[in-house]
């Protein structure tokens, strides 16, 4: 599980969920645009719920592993929506290989 500190404040998600968020925020920002996304939310009581974000060139999101942590929540219609909109706005797909090297990449898994 990964948490997303977003503005003064910080959500609690899986870590493929984190990762195509992050994808998906640097290609916003290097295309100059923004949007809406809703992502599966651990709550502070431990259920799981859809937080909306705004993301674009103006985000500073940065994440960070959560050690122990419960069950992460998982949507994969999420995270193809997220997939899918990085790769229409940036055709080429970003190199991770040393990046988030403690989360699977996208593909594992499916």
């Amino acid at each position: 599980m990964r948490r997303i500190h977003y503005v003064n404040s910080h959500i609690l998600t899986g870590d493929r969920t984190c990762k195509a968020l992050l994808r998906y925020c640097r290609a916003l920002a290097v295309a100059g645009k923004s949007d809406v996304v809703q992502i599966p939310v651990v709550t502070e009581g431990g259920g799981t719920v859809y937080a909306h974000l705004l993301i674009g060139p103006a985000s500073e999101i940065f994440s960070t592993p959560v050690p122990d942590s419960a069950d992460e929540p998982f949507d994969q219609q999420v995270i193809e929506y997220l997939e899918a909109e990085t790769l229409r706005l940036q055709p080429a797909r970003p190199a991770w290989h040393e990046e988030m090297t403690d989360v699977p990449d996208i593909g594992e898994d499916f």
